[in-house]
């Protein structure tokens, strides 16, 4: 790889990791607000577990309209270009998310508070289905195919860094403001800082080139006229083990990086400032994970680093409750129990996930391919997780066990679907060898 095109791809993942991380700012604010500050502001109930089960249902919300800004962006993504559609959902998640800093709450306004939450959170959802494929197309595209994985892996960087600053920001604002202030005022300034982003953003994206592998489609006009029908035409079956690969994923995320701030908050009784710390933390952590196993899924094959890191991140759910449950308090007990499992084990799945996925479909139809299948799941394997978390908590008397059973549950179907993607591929590889000689 030449030092011309060594510049570009370094520009380009710099452009697709500014611009992830501030998306992933932008929608993880709302779930780490959601539990101690919308729930009841917004939707005031006698019963608190009422209440944050409202404000949980608004943060699912945003996931369920993923698939669709995944669908909407992905289409275009495939038939105009992958770099007008970055800056187009970068715009659209940050008005999104400055709106709801400035939204009146129901003690102002009534029933139109959570309304206009509501609606918000449906824009920030459309705004990142369209964002993740496109940022992680970006970088897989031009990257050399033996660096594929390690490259594609850096926009995923965004994720940890987002929640890291959407973590922080709000325990920055938790710790220096009184709990008055921060409630009448203080977690708005969390949300309004978004416009500062967006901009530099944008500016970022506009200056990047189209990817090699989407001009070479344009260039020989093989752009698929519907890419959603393609897919399903010629990758049904990748669709379905995308969405079960993914399972963990969106489950272990959001039992650590959005659930446990309320479990913590709520049934260890832990001040939310440290609660938020430890996931801050984690997210530190996870930076450097993700591209190591980016990087190893390169050297020793993709799917097998899946498969293996969905059982491992799956079972660990068992000893980190244990020890939250058992910790009396003890911060760095707790934190060593949110930083080990997520900011290390996740990373396994996490760091490999967008190249895996991107490697299931051709060019012409791979924005559409790789963004339904990573919303479209999100749906049950995000979205719903804390909702179903909190449910199985509250049924089980304060004792996470059931929760454990879901994550580890959602491991094993991550892990098979992901052995399954490897054993099709080897299948496939001696039929392409064949066709390669006989040319």
């Amino acid at each position: 790889m030449g030092e011309l095109n060594k510049s570009a791809v370094r520009r380009v993942v710099s452009a697709s990791l500014i611009g992830a991380t501030i998306e992933w700012y932008d929608f993880f604010l709302y779930g780490v607000v959601a539990g101690i500050v919308f729930n009841k502001l917004y939707f005031p109930a006698s019963d608190p577990l009422v209440a944050t089960l409202l404000a949980y249902a608004t943060f699912a919300v945003g996931f369920i309209t993923r698939p669709l800004g995944g669908v909407i962006f992905g289409h275009f993504g495939d038939k105009i270009g992958r770099k007008s559609m970055l800056v187009l959902t970068l715009m659209i998640m940050g008005i999104s998310t400055v709106l709801i800093g400035l939204v009146p709450t129901y003690a102002q306004i009534g029933i139109w508070a959570p309304i206009l939450l509501l609606l918000l959170r449906i824009f920030q959802g459309i705004g990142l289905g369209g964002e993740w494929g496109g940022a992680v197309l970006m970088a897989f595209e031009y990257a050399p195919k033996e660096k594929r994985g390690f490259y594609a892996s850096l926009p995923q960087i965004g994720l940890s860094i987002g929640l890291c600053l959407a973590s922080g920001v709000v325990a920055l604002l938790s710790y220096t403001l009184t709990g008055a202030q921060f409630m009448a005022w203080g977690w708005r300034l969390a949300f309004l800082l978004s416009i500062v982003l967006v901009a530099v953003g944008t500016w970022i994206r506009l200056h990047v080139m189209e990817t090699p592998d989407f001009q070479s489609v344009k260039n020989t006009k093989a752009e698929s006229k519907l890419p959603i029908a393609d897919m399903w035409r010629e990758s049904a079956g990748n669709v379905i083990a995308g969405m079960g690969a993914r399972y963990i994923d969106g489950v272990f995320f959001n039992i650590f990086g959005v659930f446990s701030i309320t479990y913590l908050t709520q049934t260890l009784k832990i001040s939310r400032t440290d609660a938020l710390l430890g996931v801050m933390l984690a997210a530190l952590v996870m930076c450097a994970f993700i591209p190591f196993f980016g990087y190893l899924s390169d050297k020793v094959g993709r799917t097998r680093v899946y498969w293996i890191g969905s059982i491992i991140t799956g079972l660990s759910v068992f000893p980190a409750f244990w020890l939250l449950a058992n910790s009396s308090g003890n911060l760095t007990l707790i934190w060593l129990a949110i930083i080990i499992p997520f900011g290390i084990l996740y990373a396994s799945v996490y760091g490999p996930e967008a190249a895996l996925f991107s490697e299931l479909f051709e060019a012409r139809y791979r924005y559409t391919g790789i963004s339904f299948v990573y919303q479209f799941s999100g749906i049950f394997a995000s979205g719903l997780t804390p909702i179903i978390a909190t449910s199985l908590l509250k049924f089980n008397d304060g004792d996470p066990m059931l929760i454990c059973a879901y994550v580890a549950f959602s491991g094993l179907v991550s892990a098979v679907s992901a052995w399954w993607i490897g054993s099709k591929s080897k299948a496939a590889a001696p039929a392409r060898n064949q066709s390669l000689e006989s040319l």
